[in-house]
Order: structure tokens, then sequence, then C-alpha cells
């Protein structure tokens, strides 16, 4: 069987739970997605839900039971992978006996696609159609990749009747686990930046190693921002006889939910250095491999193994979908916050869907929700935004904290305490009145904002996943928190699947005929922006360090800019737009002139 994909796009993960289903609803049409994996109380109640709309014998499990939430999440994928290959066998036995629906699975497909030409010369054949199709589709068909998402940081300790267990008990070891005992043959995505503790644990599961014919039956992705980044971790993990099968590059805040901003490095520079050094990448972590595969008296792999490429972040267009493939030689391109707006894709709750519809780009903004400390993509008007605002306007602040997964600051409690919950709001509310008559009116509302600002994710995140299959939730009202990235402003309506991979293809357009900017000048905007605010809105004494920092962030945008003046000139797409594109280059290059960097002297 053919292993190449039959798509050049996949969803991406979205928070923690609008692509918790993405494989049941897209996989059997060869579209890969990723399952956040750290939330196992809704995997255990989407496993039921399913359970019972597909009368399944999967047998619940309680938190009660021993090791639980990696049996969870070992259930929920083996169901996921069950359901998966059903509806696959189904889609085959419907594309081989009828034409008309083989045909529609044919629009979606890539127009450069071997498989979609080979699909049309058997239609064109009179004879044996049937035995001809059907055993083409055997060979040639296989369904999309059931991904997995952790983010490393969200590895709380855990305890058990006060005391504290082992760290294979933390919370993204135990998520690592689940997937690991699972009986997908599929990728784990690491995002969030290098946990070692965690990546020293993969060596504790044979899956993640090459079999006698090399093959993987576990992959691992990181998911980062930049080519030093990649080759650190890729090294890390190469001296434990660990492969990286794909570098997921994701624009620092050009994306949806956690921005991880860059030194101001810009996302076309860092794919043009990703594309130079590939090969440094592959020898680097095939020389340490072979040395560690045999020091663990594991199978010897004489040749590196495939290592894939990808890109995401603010795409949306099949112009800059084509461009990316062909400019950068990636292996596929991440379509995320778009699909939020195809029920058929992702779980999202009508009234969350419809605000996104609705919303225009001055709606989409960064914040600082996050009980993480990183900078936030979200929209205004969600319905934790209004239950926040009518619970402060009783002087009431955060959340009951029911799940404790971002129960990470330890400033408070041995345990951790979230940032966003009502325990450690109320404390840091208490020190600040307490300073009130030190600080003017400006700083305390700043700081006060900084404090009562952070939304309880884990509950916000998982609701309209609840709301949409109409399942019970529990506990203190949430509302719902989503996090796109700000490329959906300029999509605005609802499509079907069909459409929407059409889109992506170039053979409809979903877009309105709005004047959205180049995927590449709107990442430049948000950078541009990002610096200026950093620097009026720095409150602190400004250090030496501090001023450094600021100044390479400048430079390397300048940087950046003047590669997009060579780039745009000589590429043959986006020649429609180029001289916009050229006066919005200059322009931004004018406004990042004009931004004075405080110096500091040593």
């Amino acid at each position: 069987m053919t292993t190449k994909p039959l798509h050049n796009f996949h969803i991406p993960v979205m928070g923690l739970a609008y692509t918790i289903d993405s494989p049941i609803r897209v996989a059997q049409y060869g579209i890969s997605s990723v399952i956040s994996i750290i939330d196992d109380e809704i995997l255990e109640k989407m496993k039921n839900f399913y359970n019972q709309k597909f009368n399944l014998d999967y047998l619940k499990i309680s938190s009660k039971t021993e090791d639980y939430r990696a049996k969870r999440i070992t259930a929920y994928l083996d169901m996921v992978d069950d359901i998966v290959n059903e509806k696959f066998e189904s889609f085959k036995q419907e594309i081989s006996k009828n034409r008309e629906a083989l045909k529609d699975f044919m629009t979606m497909l890539p127009n450069t696609s071997e498989l979609k030409d080979g699909l049309q010369n058997l239609i064109n054949q009179k004879d044996n159609w049937g035995s001809a199709i059907r055993n083409f589709i055997e060979s040639n068909l296989k369904p999309g990749s059931i991904d997995v998402n952790i983010m490393t940081k969200v590895d709380k300790d855990n305890y058990k009747k006060g005391e504290q267990l082992s760290v294979i008990h933390n919370d993204a070891h135990a998520s690592l686990r689940g997937f690991a005992k699972s009986k997908l043959s599929s990728s784990m995505v690491l995002s969030a930046g290098m946990n070692p503790r965690l990546y020293s644990y993969i060596e504790e599961f044979e899956d993640f190693f090459p079999d006698q014919k090399g093959v993987l039956k576990k992959k691992i992705i990181l998911k980062v921002s930049d080519f030093r980044s990649a080759m650190i971790q890729g090294n890390f993990l190469a001296k434990k006889g660990l492969w990286v099968s794909e570098y997921r590059i994701e624009s620092g805040l050009n994306c949806g939910g956690h921005a991880f901003a860059t030194d101001g490095l810009l996302l076309g520079p860092i794919m043009e250095e990703f594309k130079q050094k590939k090969n440094d990448l592959i020898q680097s972590a095939h020389a340490l491999m072979v040395s560690a595969l045999e020091q663990k008296g594991k199978p010897g792999i004489a040749q590196p193994l495939e290592m894939k490429i990808t890109v995401q972040g603010g795409v949306g267009t099949s112009e800059e979908h084509d461009f990316l493939l062909d400019n950068y030689d990636v292996d596929s391109v991440g379509w995320g916050s778009p699909f939020l707006l195809v029920p058929e894709a992702t779980s999202v709750d009508t009234e969350t869907r419809n605000l996104l519809l609705q919303s225009k780009e001055k709606d989409f903004y960064l914040s600082n929700l996050s009980p993480l400390g990183v900078p936030f993509n979200t929209v205004r008007g969600t319905s934790n935004d209004q239950l926040r605002q009518q619970k402060e306007s009783h002087g009431k602040y955060g959340s009951s904290c029911p799940k404790k997964l971002l129960a990470l600051s330890k400033e408070f409690s041995s345990q951790g305490t979230c940032t966003a919950s009502r325990k450690y709001q109320d404390i840091k509310l208490k020190e600040l009145y307490s300073s009130r008559e030190t600080c003017t009116d400006e700083e305390f509302n700043r700081r006060k904002s900084e404090i009562t600002d952070k939304a309880c994710l884990c509950v916000g995140l998982v609701n309209a996943a609840y709301m949409e299959h109409n399942m019970e939730i529990k506990g203190e009202k949430q509302g719902v928190v989503i996090c796109p990235g700000p490329n959906i402003a300029f999509f605005d309506k609802e499509v079907s699947l069909s459409e929407m991979v059409k889109h992506i293809y170039g053979n409809t357009n979903v877009l309105p005929d709005n004047q959205r900017p180049n995927m590449f000048i709107n990442e430049l905007k948000m950078y541009v922006d990002y610096l200026k605010k950093e620097i009026t809105e720095s409150s602190a004494q400004i250090t030496h360090s501090q001023s450094k920092k600021w100044n390479t962030f400048k430079k390397n945008i300048f940087e950046g800019i003047e590669y997009y003046h060579h780039l745009f000139k000589e590429s043959p797409l986006f020649k429609n737009g180029l001289e916009n594109i050229t006066l919005q280059l200059q322009e931004y290059k004018l406004m990042l002139a004009a931004i004075e960097v405080p110096q500091v002297e040593k």
C-alpha cells in the first residue's frame, strides 16, 4: 500500500476539544487531524457518547481506577481508530459502487494528485469499471492519520491522599503513556517547547523506536518556531535513539491558541532556513541516532528515516497554500482556524460559531487570558467573557478550578495553584489592595487586570464540544473560550467540508471580496504591532538586556522585510497583488523605523 498521503494539508489541534473528534468526522476522506489528549475527562465523556451512538462495548473508566488518566486516553484513541476504520471501509464500498459518490470524492483531491489522475482514467473506462475501481481503491486509499497533541509544559505533579505520585503520573507523562499504549499507528505532536524529563520518558515505549525494517509504529512531530530550536530538540531525542519524523513550523503570532512570538523572526525567513538546512537536521540526527541505537542493542538504521517539514499559521488562499508547498518544499500545510467554520470537521457550538462569522478584524486580539502567562489569541464577546464581566460587576473574580490542569504556580502551594482560580486571584487582589496607597490609578488598574484577565481554559475550551453534542455540563457556569488565529477574521460564512477542501486546492473560493492582506504581510503587521506594544506598555525599569532584546527583534523584522522584497519580486505567484504588497512592505518598514527602542547605559 502506498504511504503517500491523499492530501497536502492537515487540520492542526485546536484548543482542548475543537478537534476532539475530527478524525471520526474527516479521516475517511484521507484528511489527517490532531486530537488534544491532555484532558482525560472530556475524552472519557466523548468515548461514552460515541459508545452509545455507535452501539460499541467500551467500558467506562472511573477516576478511582489505578492510572485512570492514561487508561482513558488509550481507550478513547482505540475507539476512534475502530470507528475511523469502519467508516473508511464503508466509504470505500460506497465510492467503488457509486460513480457520483466517486466523482464527488475526486473533486476533494489535490489537482496535482496522481491518485486523482488514476481514478479519472478508470472512470473513463467502459469495461470492468467496478472491479478495476475496487482494486485501485484498495491499493491506493488510506484514511487520514489520527494524530495527538501534548503541550509539554502542561505536566502538573499529581497527588493521592496528600502524597505526591511518581513523575510518570504527571499530566503530560500520563498522556504520553496513554498514546503509547494505544493501538494507533500515528504521530504525537509535542508543542510549547522542550520538556527534557518528558522527552526522556518516550524511551520507555518500544513503538517509538524503528523495527527491523526501519518502520516506526508511532512517530514524533515537534512543533517549533525556528530552526535552532528544531536542531537542539531533534538532537536531544536522537541521542536517545528517537527520530523526529516531522518538524511542524508555526507562525509565532499569526496562529490560533497560545502565541509564542519569536525574536522578530518572520515566517518566510524561518521557512527559508529550514529549506536550506534540512539536510543538516537529517544528518546530525541520523549520526546520533545510529550510535544511540547501537548502545541500546536495537536494530540499526543505515539510511536516515523520512523527515517531513510542514508549516501552519495564517494561510487563507490556495495561492498561499501552493506557494508554501512549492517555494519551501514543504510536505503539508496546516489549515486550522478556517475549519472552525466547517461543522462537518470541528466541534463548535452554534452560538460560538455565529460569533466567529460575525466578528471583524478588530474583534480578534492577543489576550492575557491564559494561566500559562503566554499571550493567547481569542475573540471578543464569547460567553466566557460575558459571564466573567457579570461576576466582576458583583466583585467576584476567578474560577472554581475544577480540573486543575493548569495549576502550575507554586507561589502559594507546593501542590500548585492555577492563576485563573478564585483562590489565587483572591490572594493576589488582597495583596494589591494592601499596596493601593503606593501606586498610581493607572498602575493599580494595570496590575488588577493582569490578575483578573486570566480565564479558566480547562473548562472554557471544552464546553463548546459538550454543547454541540448536547452533553451535560456540571459545575460552575464558565461559558466558552475559543482561540482562533486572527486570519479567521477574513472568513465570514459557514461552509461544507467539500467546499473548504476545494477552496484550499483552488477549485472554488469561500472568501468574500474584501481586501485580505497576504499571510506574510499580516504576520509582519502583527510583529510590528507587538514590538510597539511591548515597548509602550513596559512598566518595569528597562534593563540593558531588555533593550538589547528589542533591538534584535527590530533588526530581525527589518531583515525579514528585505527578504520579502526579493521573494515577492522573484515569485511567479502573487503577481496580481505585487504592487500592493510592495507598498505595504514599505509602509511597515517606515513604521518599524519610527519605533524607538529605549537605550540603556551599561
